[in-house]
């Protein structure tokens, strides 16, 4: 009969699973490299900015005062209820 492994099994499964990728693709996985793929288009950024300027603005020209006191009171009451 084969004689089981010394390791301990309370290993976390994340680890176990990390270091089943790093074996499996013979890479490491760390953050700065997942970081360095994730590169952004600068003219998308460039348009997010522009349309994120005006969004809020023009929502509130839009909303009429009573609905902006609605929306103002239940932003309140939500911010203020973990403290009751």
């Amino acid at each position: 009969m084969p004689k089981r492994s010394s390791k301990k099994k309370t290993e976390d499964v994340n680890i176990i699973a990390a270091n089943i990728v790093k074996q499996t693709t013979n890479k490491s996985i760390s953050k700065s490299s997942q970081k360095e793929s994730k590169e952004k288009n600068p003219a998308a950024v460039a348009l997010g900015k522009l349309g994120g300027k005006k969004g809020g603005r023009a929502r509130a020209e839009k909303l009429s005062p009573e609905r902006r006191k609605e929306i103002a009171k239940k932003a309140a009451t939500a911010r203020w209820k973990k403290y009751k």
